[in-house]
């Protein structure tokens, strides 16, 4: 600290204003730092790398809290990598978000009456591009008012066009590996957006729905099942039952009538069914439910789908035409006046699956679609942290990971839009497959017979290049060779399985079995203050921009950090933030105040020999403090940083060293000169510490403070092991004997400011040279010829004595005193009789005995208190 102290200039000023004011600071502050560059990487840099990559948003969103939590830990680490020296890149950019974008551009559409099928595709697309170009340049501006330190000359879209291109190549090269296929199963289809969406894109929700049961068959060959979807009924092609189960042995290998329809169908045996389950029976409808259409392929039965991509009933008959709830409906009415009712319970809650981007219930539904073969890549991605390539924080998160990647089914790549990255297949005039690489041309042309494939990848695709595609990936960049992989992820415990994994799987493949990053630092969600989930539809969500205007970045990023536990959702009310603002202004007043008196970092740090002890304990703390940050940034314990920061720096530096520093200053000399050095050296490490998590107030303070250019590219303070433990202990006593004596002059009801006579009889090694420091911090004047001693109070081996007469009406308290003292022993004594009372212990419940003993331990504390108070009374 005292080599860095003698580099940094002389403080050119001490003119701040009185207060501080973020709006008038942050947006220029913000637009300096991007000026000169100093959140740029540079690939030539010999500076050890540290890159973190943005969990890119979505195009057409905006940062909601949630954004704004993510970015205020991922901007601390790489602010404070920057002030260690290394060449930190923070990877900028925003996902294309492919049935978002689609959806939100078709609204447009649909105001001027017009759907995308009347542009066509390609006009389209260059509709949704037009839209971005006008719409996506709002996070960007979100980001800025946060203080994002990102790489903005790197900022990257994952359809750009190099971002496309190495989605093509992967695509190209898992397609020759046999890792990507085309096939048909069954897939989760949405109504609404007309499209599959992966298993990760499903929210099941309790849904109130009915569950009716219906005889198939008709006398000795009547069989009951049960569904909560009566419509697909209409697509059964079997009924299966348990091998071993003996109430249908005499039917399996049998047919059945199906009701409504002119079909029988099979009764099969398969382990599958649940024979404890219901009536142990199950329809079997390949087309439209998973399960059954793995029934379906081990017995080797028909599919038949009888829903359209709208889920309109599409098989012939009575209820063709109808969407698929009215036909549910429709189809319940003609069973039940044919008899084939046995049972009906509704509502019957039960889970269904509903679109993560629409809320529609999803439609199982058998379709031709594109898959990756995961097993070889989820198996990579699961040894890679088995190995201990890549540690997941916290470590109790390992278990969640490896349940999704040990477990995962093949993965639907294939959306039936027109906006996302095209699949390269081509389908040629007499069967030709040909997936065409990124510098291959066409193997021909329409007017050949050829043409592409219509649909396009998930956007968690190219998503899970991110790592490495924005890094110029499949060409080998010198930015490539520098910042892969990945220092650390910081994301959300709710994506490790949309996009964690799949980079995990990417990445390994694509780059030899390097992983696209060593941590996976796992953040919990935001909360509420009452721990309930923020949304629109509760109410209760806030628009972060909304703290700042009020409150300043600074106050929001603080409170975020300040509640930031690994893996742990966090809560957070405009309460704390308006607490973390009060913070903010008072690291401004207290630096201001500190600079007015003298505070300078000019020069080296006074020899040890020439510190007073209030010097040496704080210079002691402040070594310890910077070990212990470091120690919790290693950790990723955010919330741990940020409160011995805001403890440190507000109850410590603030609070105790400037108030007993103020003598020292007072009187002058050589012993004032000295603290001026230490306090601008706190300061200037405190600001330091804190600038990562508070970016603003601390670039202003320190460069007025050091006349330094910033302090994103100060030096990080370094721990120099000076300790002082004696100094330490000496401080804490004195500290005792401070508070004790205010807590005294409080139970008196004496003003803060109402000055004492008072007899100071002082340890002579420890408290005699605090003693003026003492009387100022306590308003303590000196004895005086008519002294009398009305209340001693021996604290921490000193002894204060106080001469009260005349300060305090002595009867009057004695009396107020002697009231509260009955009422307190009357509250013990009813809480005693309740909680010895056995009938009421017997009968009442627990949270009414605990609050009764909480009363009790009140009072007793209410009593031993009010006591005190009237022995330290002045006798009269």
């Amino acid at each position: 600290m005292t080599e860095n102290a003698q580099q940094q200039p002389p403080a050119p000023s001490t003119d701040l204003p009185t207060q501080y004011a973020p709006a008038d600071v942050e947006g220029p502050l913000y637009e300096r730092w991007v000026e000169r560059g100093y959140f740029e990487a540079d690939a030539k840099s010999d500076k050890p790398p540290y890159t973190i990559v943005i969990p890119p948003p979505n195009v057409t969103g905006s940062l909601h809290l949630g954004h704004a939590f993510e970015h205020t830990l991922i901007d601390a680490l790489t602010r404070r990598k920057r002030m260690q020296g290394y060449e930190t890149l923070w990877q900028p950019g925003m996902d294309h978000a492919g049935i978002a974008t689609q959806n939100v551009v078709e609204r447009e559409l649909a105001k001027e009456g017009k759907s995308r099928h009347d542009l066509g595709r390609e006009t389209f697309v260059e509709r949704v591009w037009q839209w971005k170009g006008e719409s996506g340049g709002q996070i960007s501006g979100q980001m800025r008012r946060l203080g994002d330190g990102v790489a903005w000359s790197r900022e990257r879209f994952t359809m750009d066009e190099g971002l496309s291109q190495a989605v093509q190549t992967i695509f190209k090269r898992l397609y020759d590996d046999e890792l990507i296929y085309r096939a048909e199963r069954i897939i989760n289809w949405c109504p609404r957006c007309l499209t599959a969406i992966s298993d990760i894109e499903v929210e099941y929700q309790d849904d109130d729905g009915e569950l009716v049961s219906m005889k198939y068959g008709d006398g000795d060959d009547t069989i009951v099942v049960a569904t909560t979807r009566a419509e697909t009924m209409l697509g059964d092609t079997a009924v299966a039952v348990h091998p071993e189960d003996e109430r249908y042995k005499h039917l399996v290998g049998k047919q059945v009538k199906l009701p409504l329809t002119d079909r029988s169908i099979p009764v099969v045996a398969d382990e599958h069914v649940d024979p404890e389950f219901g009536t142990g029976a199950v329809k079997v409808t390949p087309a439209h439910d998973p399960n059954d259409f793995e029934i379906g392929q081990r017995h080797d039965l028909p599919a038949l789908t009888i829903m359209d991509e709208h889920a309109v009933i599409t098989a012939h008959g009575p209820f063709q035409g109808l969407d698929r709830l009215e036909a549910r409906s429709a189809i319940v009415a003609a069973l039940r006046a044919e008899g084939r009712i046995v049972a009906e319970k509704r509502p019957y809650v039960h889970s269904v699956g509903h679109c993560s981007r629409c809320k529609t219930t999803i439609e199982p539904r058998l379709s031709m679609q594109w898959w990756v073969k995961v097993g070889p890549l989820a198996k990579a991605a699961g040894d890679a942290v088995r190995d201990g390539k890549v540690k997941i924080h916290p470590q109790e998160m390992e278990k969640r990971y490896f349940d999704w990647v040990d477990n995962l089914h093949d993965w639907c790549i294939s959306r039936q839009l027109w906006w996302g990255h095209r699949i390269p297949v081509w389908y040629g005039p007499n069967g030709e497959v040909v997936c065409v690489g990124p510098d291959e041309q066409p193997p021909g042309t329409e007017a050949d017979g050829w043409r592409q494939d219509t649909d396009v990848l998930d956007t968690w695709f190219s998503s899970g290049l991110w790592p490495f595609s924005t890094l110029g990936w499949p060409e080998q960049t010198e930015s490539l060779a520098k910042f892969y992989p990945n220092s650390v992820l910081v994301t959300g415990y709710d994506i490790l399985f949309f996009w964690v994994a799949r980079m995990m799987m990417f990445g390994l493949y694509a780059m030899e079995g390097t992983p696209p990053f060593h941590t996976i630092a796992l953040h919990g969600m935001v909360r509420d203050q009452f721990g309930k989930k923020m949304s629109k539809s509760f109410g209760n969500a806030v628009n972060p921009l909304d703290w700042m205007d009020k409150y300043g970045s600074d106050a929001l990023r603080f409170t975020l950090a300040r509640g930031a536990n690994p893996g742990v959702d966090v809560p957070i009310g405009e309460d704390w933030v308006q607490g973390s603002r009060n913070f903010a202004n008072k690291i401004w007043n207290a630096t201001r105040f500190a600079m007015m008196n003298g505070a300078t970092i000019e020069g080296p740090l006074p020899d040890a020999s020439k510190l007073s002890a209030t010097d040496r304990w704080i210079l002691s703390r402040l070594n310890s403090v910077v070990a212990e940050v470091d120690a919790f940034y290693e950790d990723y314990q955010f919330a741990k940083l940020s409160d011995a920061l805001f403890h440190f720096a507000w109850d410590e530096v603030f609070d105790w060293y400037v108030e007993l520093s103020k003598t020292t200053f007072q009187a002058g000399g050589e012993a004032a000169e000295v603290s001026k050095r230490v306090l601008g050296e706190v300061l200037d490490v405190t600001l330091k510490l804190l600038h990562p998590v508070v970016p603003f107030v601390t670039e202003t303070l320190w460069t007025t403070l050091t006349g330094g250019e910033s302090v994103v590219i100060a030096e990080w303070p370094k721990d120099s092991g000076f300790r002082d433990a004696d100094a330490e202990r000496e401080i804490e006593s004195l500290q005792s004997v401070i508070t004790e004596v205010r807590r005294f002059r409080a139970d008196q009801g004496l003003q803060p400011g109402q000055r004492v006579p008072a007899r100071l009889t002082l340890d002579g090694t420890r408290f005699a040279p605090h003693e003026a420091a003492i009387r100022q911090l306590l308003r303590l004047q000196p004895e005086g010829e008519s002294f009398t001693a009305t209340a001693t109070l021996p604290v921490a081996g000193a002894e204060v004595a106080l001469d009260l007469s005349g300060t305090i009406d002595v009867a009057a308290e004695r009396k107020r005193l002697a009231k509260d003292l009955a009422a307190a022993e009357k509250e013990k004594a009813q809480a005693n009789a309740k909680l010895g009372n056995e009938a009421f212990l017997a009968k009442a419940p627990d949270h009414v005995v605990d609050k009764i003993r909480t009363r009790l331990t009140k009072a007793e504390e209410d009593i031993t208190r009010i006591q005190s108070q009237l022995e330290r009374l002045p006798q009269g």
